[in-house]
């Protein structure tokens, strides 16, 4: 439980309410009762761990206190990586034949579903197309109809086996004339079923493989086109994937199923989802890295191919002593946390510039080392390296404060 300013400035009062009354023990504050051992105030000035302050100091710095927590808290290895589209889910549009481009119907960042129209093409070559197409349907009829009288004969003894078998051919061939003729005419975005002499068409309608979001659109009205030219790209980014690099020496830690947490590199205030579904077999671009691949799971609004993100990979999940993350402070490269201990004013005699100079300090805390665990929303695991009360209460919000307190005491001591 976090206690705030407002605890700490109600035992001052308890403090001077017991002063006034005149009884000695009423100089100790409430955490005398159950925070720490004792620590002189005549003695502050010579303990390089310990720090007083002022109850005005604590009300600005909103001085908060807690006990050690035990949580569930997960190991990790870091990695950095990038957003990827599988290939199946990005389309490269073309036309497959030659026009002008009369219509231009996305822009870029279009949302498009599969079968949209992109762009309209102008080709009068392909009118004669359709005109053959429908030309064709009375030429089917008649080979039908000479087939069937072929066969007629024959039953009448008064025909030959082979014309039957040239009219075969000849319907045969016919019938899969209009068929690749209907399939051209299909995927030039013509609709067959619907073809007749009135309503020929030059257009030809580019239209989009998959669903998706228009990344670009490279053509402009009145270019022209053909198969090699790039009309637009689209990319669906519903099937967004993480690429992460993993160095050898962490690859043992990584296995498929692994839950990952990873934040965009340049946008760190929101964390996203993934799991591992596959692990590269070779390095990367001569490095000593290999290529972890992930599925993004979840809500990924905001993401795009190309963007650059920081991961967590989940290695185990264990209970450990925890405080929040802010409570840990570092210095000389060595980690410390504030261990709340209670004040005994010293009673010096009058004009002791020692005693002075801490007579208004109303708490104290202790600078305790600890090594770090792992980290997870907020909360970090510690291991305290020195022994303190099973009740001790610590400072979880403004450590800087008193790191720095402490620092530049001990600067103006050693001067």
């Amino acid at each position: 439980m976090n206690y705030s300013i407002s605890f700490i400035l109600g035992t001052c009062l308890m403090f001077a309410a017991c002063k006034q009354g005149g009884e000695d023990h009423a100089h100790d504050s409430a955490f005398s009762h159950s925070h720490g051992p004792s620590v002189d105030a005549s003695e502050v000035g010579h303990m390089e761990t310990t720090v007083g302050l002022t109850v005005e100091q604590m009300k600005s710095i909103d001085l908060h206190v807690s006990e050690i927590e035990q949580r569930n808290l997960t190991s990790s290895i870091k990695a950095n990586g990038l957003l990827n589209v599988p290939s199946q889910n990005k389309a490269a549009i073309n036309s497959l034949y030659n026009g002008v481009v009369e219509k231009i119907y996305v822009r870029p960042g279009s949302a498009v579903s599969a079968g949209q129209a992109i762009v309209n093409l102008i080709n009068p070559d392909i009118i004669s197309l359709q005109e053959e197409y429908l030309s064709l349907v009375p030429k089917i009829t008649m080979a039908q109809t000479d087939l069937q009288r072929q066969k007629d004969l024959i039953a009448g003894q008064a025909g030959a086996v082979k014309h039957v078998q040239a009219a075969e051919a000849t319907l045969e061939e016919l019938r899969i004339r209009r068929a690749a003729l209907g399939r051209q005419l299909t995927l030039m975005g013509i609709g067959i079923d619907k073809l007749t002499t009135d309503n020929l068409s030059s257009r030809i309608v580019v239209r989009s493989p998959i669903r998706g979001t228009v990344g670009n659109v490279l053509v402009n009205m009145g270019a022209h086109v053909g198969p090699a030219t790039l009309v637009a790209d689209v990319i669906d980014n519903a099937q967004l994937h993480l690429d992460l690099y993993v160095y050898e020496k962490d690859l043992p830690y990584v296995k498929k199923g692994q839950s990952i947490t990873f934040i965009l590199t340049n946008q760190p205030g929101r964390s996203y989802q993934a799991e591992v579904f596959s692990i590269g077999t070779t390095f990367e671009n001569e490095t000593k890295a290999i290529a972890v691949h992930c599925e993004v799971n979840g809500n990924i609004k905001g993401l795009i191919e190309g963007m650059s993100v920081t991961a967590q990979l989940n290695v185990s999940d264990e209970r450990v002593s925890a405080l929040p993350s802010e409570a840990i402070v570092n210095h000389d490269g060595h980690d410390y946390v504030f261990l709340v201990i209670k004040e005994e004013p010293h009673h010096g005699h009058e004009g002791d510039a020692h005693t002075h100079s801490h007579a208004a300090d109303a708490f104290f805390f202790e600078r305790i080392p600890v090594k770090k665990g792992p980290s997870e929303l907020g909360y970090t695991g510690v291991t305290l390296l020195s022994e303190v009360p099973t009740d001790a209460k610590f400072v979880t919000k403004g450590g800087f404060f008193l790191l720095s307190k402490m620092t530049n005491a001990g600067e103006a001591h050693q001067h």
